[in-house]
């Protein structure tokens, strides 16, 4: 098995090579404390995105991290999606929810000692390296370029996650598959890779560890489980995907991959009708409309291209046994059709 797991296990405390994506802008706290107690990684995700004050993302965040610290025992992560104003300026609920997480930390107690990672993604947050570092959170940089891999870890970034263009939600401008990102990333650096985009079962946990990666994360295989608390038939939807449902469209942050729908059709007119402030609050709207009600045809469905090779709903923690299970199965079946020949 990769050693680069073992580094990874020291860092974050986990029994299993396995993370939860993270993913919003409805909650996930629910689903974060069933992996973690599963032997995976949670990962909280912030809350809203728009049309909020500093106040309320502090509250809600530090309500959410506390919320899993008391539904699990197990270490577990948040993540923080990295946007900037034009001038170039951290977006509110970067710096908020970023300076949040720290506070936890340092203030100590159960939520700080379990709360181990903080994962920044769809952007870089340098200006925070430090004071994540000192805060004594593991940092983890989401990326989608092995140019921006060595430059987050050149900044400091204790953990990288290589995450390829099939992935779901905000994705990358310009893409990059994980079969062909992960390796290179994984190569160019001496760091935990953790490995994420089109992954679902223990083949693709085989595939990351057998290239030398820390561990797979996934978002959308975890979308499809018993505990996660979005609507059920959003859950339905993953499972009835089928071959090339998926699709590209402008995001909040950067590009998103969700599935075909009439929302889909609704953006363009959107866009052209309403402000860039009064476009971002319809679109977190429309994906919150899917997640929390359930209207899988007027809500945007973010998921990843993925969603067509999953066709159940089990609890997290059949899926982390039976992925894990896999894995170990295949690398070791794989390992004995590799034995060196023997002499003539």
């Amino acid at each position: 098995m990769s050693h680069m797991w073992r580094r990874f296990q020291d860092l974050v405390g986990v029994e299993y090579p396995v993370m939860q994506d993270g993913m919003g802008p409805s909650p996930t706290t629910y689903l974060a404390a069933a992996v973690s107690a599963a032997g995976g990684l949670g990962t909280v995700s912030c809350p809203s995105i728009v049309n909020t004050s500093e106040d309320f993302l502090r509250k809600g965040f530090r309500g959410a991290i506390e919320h899993v610290a008391s539904n699990t025992d197990r270490p577990f992560a948040v993540n923080v999606p990295v946007g900037r104003t034009p001038d170039g300026e951290l977006l509110l609920v970067s710096r908020t929810c970023i300076d949040e997480a720290i506070s936890v930390k340092r203030d100590g107690g159960k939520a700080a000692e379990q709360l181990r990672a903080i994962v920044t993604s769809a952007g870089f947050a340098g200006e925070f390296g430090s004071a994540i570092r000192e805060s004594g959170l593991v940092h983890m940089a989401k990326v989608g370029s092995v140019r921006h891999a060595v430059k987050a870890a050149d900044y400091g970034a204790d953990v990288i996650i290589a995450s390829g263009y099939e992935m779901g939600g905000h994705t990358h401008a310009k893409g990059v598959h994980t079969m062909v990102l992960a390796p290179q990333v994984i190569g160019a650096l001496d760091l935990p890779v953790v490995v994420s985009g089109g992954i679902c079962d223990g083949r693709g946990l085989a595939a990351v560890l057998a290239m030398g990666g820390a561990a797979a994360a996934m978002g959308t295989r975890f979308i499809a489980t018993r505990e996660h608390q979005w609507h059920q038939a959003y859950k339905q939807r993953i499972v009835d995907a089928k071959e090339w449902d998926d699709v590209v469209y402008g995001g909040i942050y950067a590009p998103i991959r969700g599935l075909r729908n009439d929302a889909i059709a609704a953006l363009d007119k959107a866009r052209e009708t309403l402000s860039p402030t009064e476009f971002q609050a319809w679109e977190e709207e429309q994906i919150r409309v899917a997640q929390r009600d359930g209207d899988v045809e007027r809500g945007l469905l973010v998921a990843g291209q993925v969603s067509a090779a999953i066709h159940d709903i089990p609890t997290v923690a059949e899926l982390v046994t039976r992925i894990v299970t896999q894995a170990r199965e295949l690398l070791s079946a794989s390992a004995s059709v590799l034995k060196e020949p023997a002499c003539p």
